[in-house]
């Protein structure tokens, strides 16, 4: 039996020589259009190999989604694509699979994408999963997010500064309200509090910056008048250079990054040995990324079934209305349409008089007064 195996050695080795052939032919075409040229990765319509699946989150589908095995690892490396970069741990709590992804975003903004944040995983077998933001690594989305970046940033100072004063405004109330209590109760043993003295040097400082702020106001409104004077067209110019000066570095800066965005990091970080820049451009990056939009026939309606109570300036009005209406009767402005029973002199009459003015004393001694002389 051996001798006869023996016989069948080169019959046997041209069965796997045969079956490596076939695999070339079925596979080898499909390696090179994705490891050598990335073809499938750049044509329109196809994924590459690499493309585990698609994430949706935050009313967005991100179709370049590559599996991690360890996220402490390939964080370093993935950092350099310049590209904004979000890990997800994915589960399926029925089955109890776990595995960690990585979701390239090119398009929309990051505004509400933070660690913590759940979305749906499907693979590229159609299986569902559970999905949830570990890590991001950040950079630039859009142009769109670029140009609204300093804006952003402005309002979240302010808010930021808001909430300082706010929380430093309630802890000097409560330390103040602690020494009142702690002054009420040691009342007997406190000494008489000395009046403060004025500080001149800060009275002056405080008008000075004052006549600064003013000024400052001043002269802004004198460039808006005389800009206004120009007519229509050079206002608008002149709203349209101030947005331009602080948008445009934020737009440049913008574009420049996401010109220089590249997979080659991402793989490299996930194994793979690539020699070569795969870009990813400001075009091809909206490609990846398809933010949700209303569907073609559909609009969205306005009418808030629950609005939010506004102020109630028709009760406000009305009561106005009724304080006018009060004063122009009690000065007699309506006496010429009213009955004698209800014109001003017999509503003054229902009114309490007014104590008369006690007449001076004069006393022996004092001398007479001017209009007795």
């Amino acid at each position: 039996m051996i001798a006869k195996n023996k016989e069948l050695e080169s019959e046997a080795q041209s069965l796997q020589d045969v079956e490596r052939l076939v695999r070339y032919y079925r596979d080898l075409y499909t390696l090179c259009t994705n490891f050598v040229n990335f073809k499938d990765f750049y044509a329109p319509g196809r994924a590459a190999i690499f493309q585990c699946g698609t994430l949706y989150l935050d009313q967005r589908a991100c179709n370049l989604c590559l599996r991690v095995e360890d996220v402490a690892k390939h964080a370093p490396l993935a950092g350099l694509a310049g590209a904004y970069l979000a890990y997800l741990d994915c589960s399926r709590p029925a089955t109890g699979e776990k595995m960690h992804i990585l979701a390239v975003i090119t398009d929309g903004d990051s505004d509400n994408l933070m660690v913590g944040r759940n979305g749906l995983f499907y693979d590229r077998l159609g299986k569902d999963w559970d999905a949830t933001i570990s890590k991001i690594i950040d950079n630039p989305i859009s142009l769109r997010e670029a140009f609204f970046a300093p804006y952003k940033k402005l309002v979240r100072l302010i808010e930021e500064q808001v909430a300082k004063r706010a929380t430093a405004a309630d802890a000097q109330a409560n330390a103040k309200l602690g020494a009142a209590a702690e002054g009420v109760s040691t009342a007997d043993q406190a000494k008489p509090v000395e009046p403060k003295k004025v500080d001149v040097g800060a009275v002056a400082a405080l008008g000075v910056a004052i006549a600064g702020i003013g000024t400052f106001f001043t002269a802004i409104m004198g460039y808006a008048s005389g800009i206004i004077q120009l007519g229509i067209l050079a206002t608008l110019a002149a709203i349209a250079g101030v947005i331009l000066l602080i948008s445009l570095p934020s737009v440049v800066l913008g574009y420049v990054k996401l010109r220089k965005r590249n997979l080659g990091p991402l793989l490299d970080a996930s194994g793979w040995a690539i020699n070569s820049r795969a870009k990813i451009n400001v075009p091809f990056g909206t490609t990846l990324t398809d933010v949700a939009k209303l569907p073609p026939g559909s609009s969205r309606t306005v009418a808030d079934v629950y609005p939010d109570r506004g102020l109630p300036w028709k009760r406000w009005a009305f009561l106005a209305l009724l304080v006018y209406v009060a004063y122009k009767w009690f000065t007699g402005s309506f006496d010429g349409f009213l009955p004698e029973q209800l014109s001003s002199e017999q509503v003054n009459k229902l009114l309490p008089e007014k104590p008369a003015p006690a007449a001076p004393t004069v006393t022996a001694d004092a001398p007479p007064a001017a209009d007795q002389k």
